[in-house]
């Protein structure tokens, strides 16, 4: 990560304008810090909680595909309920993030609420299984190699309704396609419903990036609030419905597609809508492509390896540590 804070130094420049502070000290090194601080405490609380959610979501009747009548059973859930609100000040935390941030610095960075749950459960657990941890190690130096070659910098948070409209679109065929999958092939269900979630959670924190660009003065007569409105339930309710319909045997790529989609759908948006800037070079576009591979490939490994490590600890149950509740996951998002 020293390069990406090399990198951010010069070029990361908060767009808040709701708050004067953040203009006052733009391009200063605090205002960085306080952005990266941010995302990795959203990314600690989202790893905490999100294990407490899928628990949760065990314990209610199996309902369809965006059916709010899941949140009203789940409500009943003490567990899920405190996951909650975990969610909702780790949401708050990257709100924080990206009003002093790009959009395309905080997401990768949120993608360590996976990296801290599996450092948390092999502390409660006291395994630290090679394989998991060299899933671990891929997909921390995927995210800071990404981010010291891309180097991204801010750039607008106004964007016309009319220009947007090709997103959503986009965003409705992409979610319909993912729910009349789901309808359709119960076993590929969960995996349709989590593209589904990271789609949306993408364009949610695109649309957060946008809010809270803005700032206060239009914070209910601008669009992208109304938008995000929308959105973020929806995802929020396809993570519930994913959560709930995953088993054992397909939790891993559940897992995976959630945390890989949101950050790289993040990063197409703010790059082709917010303007903000990578570094497109050929052979920093290169080193983009590799490093987001690089972290891909950790996040599939980590949520591939945890279901057996916790089989194999299963098979030996007076060795797991009294406090330990942890579910066979890892998630974000």
């Amino acid at each position: 990560m020293t390069g990406a804070l090399t990198w951010l130094w010069a070029s990361a420049a908060p767009t808040w304008p709701g708050i004067g502070v953040a203009k006052a000290i733009a391009g200063d090194v605090r205002v960085v810090v306080i952005a990266i601080v941010a995302a990795l405490g959203a990314a600690l609380v989202f790893g905490v909680s999100s294990v407490a959610e899928q628990r949760g979501t065990k314990r209610v009747e199996k309902r369809q595909a965006l059916s709010p009548r899941i949140l009203l059973d789940l409500v009943r859930q003490p567990l899920w309920v405190a996951a909650i609100g975990g969610t909702l000040v780790g949401f708050t935390l990257q709100v924080v993030a990206l009003g002093f941030g790009p959009l395309a610095l905080v997401q990768p960075l949120i993608v360590f609420d996976l990296i801290f749950a599996v450092l948390i459960n092999a502390y409660l657990r006291r395994v630290w299984d090679p394989q998991l941890f060299l899933g671990v190690i891929a997909c921390a130096a995927g995210i800071g190699g990404f981010l010291a070659i891309a180097r991204p910098s801010d750039g607008k948070a106004n964007v016309g309704f009319f220009v947007i409209l090709p997103l959503a679109a986009g965003l409705a065929g992409g979610v319909g396609g993912c729910l009349a999958l789901a309808r359709r092939n119960e076993t590929l269900r969960p995996l349709a419903l989590a593209l589904g979630t990271g789609i949306c959670y993408g364009v949610s924190a695109f649309l957060v990036k946008m809010v809270v660009g803005r700032g206060f003065p239009g914070f209910f007569t601008d669009w992208p609030i109304y938008a995000l409105a929308i959105v973020a339930p929806v995802g929020f309710i396809l993570n519930q419905d994913a959560f709930q319909s995953s088993r054992s045997t397909v939790i891993a790529p559940v897992l995976s597609i959630i945390t890989a989609c949101d950050p790289i759908i993040s990063i197409a948006l703010a790059t082709v809508w917010l303007n903000e800037k990578l570094n497109n070079t050929p052979l920093g576009i290169a080193g983009e492509v590799v490093t987001l591979l690089l972290m891909v490939a950790g996040i599939v490994a980590i949520a591939h390896r945890a279901p057996h490590v916790h089989a194999a600890r299963a098979r030996h149950p007076q060795q797991e540590s009294p406090g330990d509740d942890r579910a066979s996951w890892t998630q974000q998002g």
